[in-house]
Parts: C-alpha cells; sequence; structure tokens
C-alpha cells in the first residue's frame, strides 16, 4: 500500500484520481468517518488495485492461491478470513496481486516506474522478452518481493464475551493473544481472570492463546511479592503447578511470564524461576516466553530494567517480547509513545543479548491527549485512534509527524479555552515500526493491548507481512 499524507487543497476525489481508486476503497481501508473532513497532515492509506476474483463452484482457496503464484495465508489475510474452507460459488474475494492494463504511451520501463519495480522483473513475471511489444488493453502482473513471515502477539485486558469480540475481529493478523493476566499471590496461588470467552474465540479462529502470569497490578508495583515469590523454592513450585493447571483446564498452549519491578538483588532468582519454568513446561509441550523492560545496554541501572537479565531470557525462553512503549505515559510530561529513536537503541543492545528470531518487538495501539503545559500530577486521556481523528477534526487542527521519533502529533484548544497535545499513530508511524522488524530481522510483533481500534495498523500490518499460523 501507498501513503498519501493530506495537503492543502486536497480532496478525497482528487485522491482517488490521482491514484487511480475509488473513493469507496479509500474510506474503507482508513474507515473514514468523516470523508468530506480531511485534514491537513493525515496519513491516508491507499489500497493497490488488486485483482477481484469470483469463486466457483470446486475452488479452494489452495487451487486460488497456486493459480496466482501467491500463499493461502494472504488471501486469507487480505479478505480477513479465519477459516480457509469458508468459501462459497459467487463469493468475491480479493486477490493480492496486481495487474497493470496497458495504455496509450506506456513502456517497460514506464510501467515499473510506476509500481517501483524493474523492467526486468515485470518481464519475467508475465513470460516475455525484452523485445516483446505492448499493445493497448494488455494486462500486465506487477511482481512484487516476498513478504516476511512473521508472528504477531497481542495483549488484551478486556475479559468476557467483549474480550472474545476482539479477538475475532482481528484474529486473521494474529499469531498468538494473551489475556492480561493473571496475578500471582503470596501464597502461590493466582488471582484468576474471565478469559474463557476470549480463548474460545482464540481456538475458532486458529489463534494461540498463552496464559500471562504477573506479580504487579494498577495498584502495586510488586516489588515485594516478586521478592517473596522469587525467593521461595517452594512458592515456585506452586506458582508454575497452578499455572500449569490453568493452561491444561483452559487450553493455553504457552506462557508469559511478566515479573516487573524486581529488586535489582533479585536478578538472578528471577533467572532461576525462568529456568524452572522451562524445566517444567517444555516437558509437558508448552512454550515460554518473557516480557522485557526496554533496556539499552547491559549495565542501565533503574528498578524497571536491572533485574531483566536479558541474555538469560535470550538464552533460556523460547521469545521475549520487549515492551517498547510508554515513553508518553499517563502521569508524564506530552511525548510519543512509541518513538522510533527509542526504539532503535533498545534493539541495538538487545540483538546482542538476545537472538533475533526470539524477540518480538512492542508497539502499543492508543493515543494520549495531555493538557499542557503539563503539571505534576495531571494524568492524560487514553483513547484510540480514531478519536485521535475525531478530535483533530472537531477542534480544526493541523497533525504534524515529528521525524526523529517518526510520530505524528497535534495540538488543539478546547470549549474552555485550555490547550490540549495529542500523540497518537497513524499509516506513517505504523510502517516506521513494521520496517525495524524487517531491518533488525526480528521474530515479530507484540501489541499491547487490544480493545483500541486501529483500522490503519490491521490493513498494512497485512499488506507489509504474511502472519504466521501455528
Amino acid at each position: 500500500m501507498k501513503i498519501h499524507v493530506v495537503k492543502r487543497g486536497d480532496s478525497l476525489w482528487g485522491i482517488s484520481r490521482q491514484y487511480g481508486i475509488s473513493t469507496t476503497q479509500i474510506v474503507s481501508v482508513n474507515s473514514l468517518e468523516n470523508p468530506e473532513m480531511l485534514v491537513i497532515g493525515q496519513a491516508l492509506l491507499i489500497p493497490e488495485p488488486y485483482l477481484l476474483y469470483t469463486v466457483q463452484l470446486g475452488d479452494t482457496l489452495a487451487n486460488i492461491a497456486t493459480h496466482y503464484g501467491i500463499t493461502v495465508q494472504e488471501i486469507m489475510q487480505t479478505n480477513n478470513m479465519t477459516n480457509p474452507t469458508s468459501l462459497y460459488p459467487g463469493q468475491i474475494i480479493v486477490i493480492p496481486v496486481t495487474y497493470h492494463t496497458v495504455r496509450a504511451g506506456d513502456s517497460f520501463y514506464k510501467v515499473a516506474a510506476s509500481y517501483g519495480t524493474t523492467p526486468e522483473a515485470i518481464v519475467q513475471a508475465n513470460q516475455l522478452t525484452t523485445s516483446s511489444r505492448l499493445y493497448i488493453g494488455q494486462s500486465l502482473k506487477i511482481p512484487t518481493a516476498p513478504k516476511p513471515i512473521i508472528d504477531v502477539n497481542a495483549f488484551s485486558y478486556t475479559f468476557g464475551q467483549a474480550g472474545g469480540q476482539q479477538v475475532r475481529e482481528v484474529a486473521y493478523d494474529l499469531t498468538y493473544i494473551s489475556p492480561f493476566g493473571y496475578r500471582m499471590k503470596e501464597d502461590g496461588s493466582l488471582e484468576g481472570i474471565d478469559d474463557g470467552p476470549t480463548i474460545q474465540a482464540a481456538q475458532s479462529t486458529g489463534v494461540v492463546p498463552i496464559m500471562a502470569i504477573t506479580n504487579f497490578s494498577s495498584t502495586e508495583a510488586g516489588t515485594d511479592l516478586a521478592h517473596t515469590i522469587l525467593s521461595s523454592p517452594n512458592l515456585v513450585e506452586k506458582v508454575l503447578t497452578n499455572s500449569i493447571k490453568v493452561m491444561k483446564d483452559k487450553g493455553y498452549k504457552g506462557l508469559n511470564i511478566d515479573f516487573e519491578n524486581v529488586a535489582p538483588a533479585d536478578r538472578e532468582l528471577y533467572n532461576l524461576f525462568l529456568k524452572r519454568a522451562v524445566d517444567r513446561l517444555h516437558p509437558e509441550g508448552y512454550f515460554v516466553s518473557s516480557s522485557l523492560a526496554p533496556k539499552t545496554s547491559a549495565n542501565q541501572k533503574g528498578l524497571l530494567v536491572e533485574a531483566h537479565d536479558y541474555p538469560a531470557h535470550g538464552r533460556i525462553l523460547d521469545f521475549t517480547v520487549l515492551m517498547t512503549y510508554e515513553w508518553g505515559y499517563r502521569k508524564g510530561p506530552p511525548q510519543a509513545i512509541s518513538p522510533i529513536n527509542q526504539m532503535k537503541r533498545v534493539l541495538d543492545y538487545a540483538v546482542t543479548a538476545i537472538p533475533r528470531d526470539k524477540i518480538l518487538l512492542g508497539f502499543q495501539i492508543y493515543a494520549r491527549d495531555w493538557l499542557v503545559p503539563h503539571k505534576k500530577g495531571q494524568e492524560a486521556e487514553t483513547f484510540d485512534m480514531q478519536e485521535a481523528i475525531r478530535r483533530v477534526v472537531k477542534y480544526k487542527a493541523e497533525i504534524k509527524y515529528d521525524e526523529m521519533t517518526q510520530s505524528p502529533f497535534y495540538t488543539y484548544k478546547d470549549e474552555q479555552g485550555r490547550s490540549h497535545e495529542v500523540w497518537f499513530e497513524d499509516a506513517r508511524s505504523a510502517k516506521a515500526k513494521f520496517d525495524l522488524v524487517k531491518a533488525y530481522k526480528l521474530r515479530g510483533l507484540s501489541y499491547w493491548v487490544l480493545g483500541y481500534p486501529f483500522p490503519q495498523n490491521w490493513a498494512l500490518l497485512g499488506d507489509t507481512f504474511i502472519v504466521r499460523k501455528r
């Protein structure tokens, strides 16, 4: 997909004419609620002019994919499908292959330049020769680079039926779902959560459920609790035994361990916990992962990071989740929540300590609105990207883009005359995160957290990667 940044004087109709697609397609892929009220600086995804195919009697996704030289998973992601057998005659599906209809004046060079490929690649894809003549109306297949295959996890803290619905809405782009979370108690037991509907939704849509256990809550840092558990071999066994019981009873396939605010003195005890977890869970057929605070060096100080031993996690566990977000946190001053420059610093260290194929890059999918100037004790409001666009339209603001952090933001004054600063994500900032995954050759992505609609993210994710299904 292409990304168009709205300029003064732009209209939806004009943009559609510029890219040769319908306004309906632009509205749909961006979930535009006010398509006639575009905002300067707004990033719009421009869908490729993919082929529409009408399903015939006897068709399967496998034979359709083979015919067009793509994978079943690519078709499923493009069409938001979770069941590969849910085809019926007459159904119209999108085939993620681009064809160009030759017009007067076209040449291999001109066509290649317009699609960002080479004349040689077009010749090869269409089984032609460089001396072949083009004719008006001829259909040329436009080759695309193979998509990287990645794992995608998402955490969720919405429970009950609403949690299950959130999974179903984006299941085609998920490898794992991690309901968050089971909090440990001082006696080694676990506080329960209403995760049944989320697990059921995952199982019915081909998503792997991961159980998440943690030591902290919204009101407690968990430092003392972590020490109590980690320093007692008996409590370690109880936590793991109780975790395995929940996993067996509910159908989880793996465990995510999220100890936060662990005292630096308990670092080795935490490593021993991880080792014991693997020793207990691997023979049962479960995988084990952890969530890691963003760290930029081995000797970095601070309660959040010192006990998180990157080399040990990388050596012991099946994979890790880097929590590369929350620079712009609720009680702090306004700034990008997942700034690319800071994420790169974390990755530059992480890949020296953890195998790249064991790293999921964390990405938050919510926006924040701060009152400015910021005062100590004030909390920012957290909401979804759709609301971020509603507010910029309502207050007639102009979206800016910070190149250093690769993040969009805007300012406005509300009805009471108070000044606000909003940092959010858009197609550009999502692409910047995806480019990190590709550049660093990581295992994939992990989203914090479902429940904040961000349509552009999911459309671009499926266009950029093939999401592995396990």
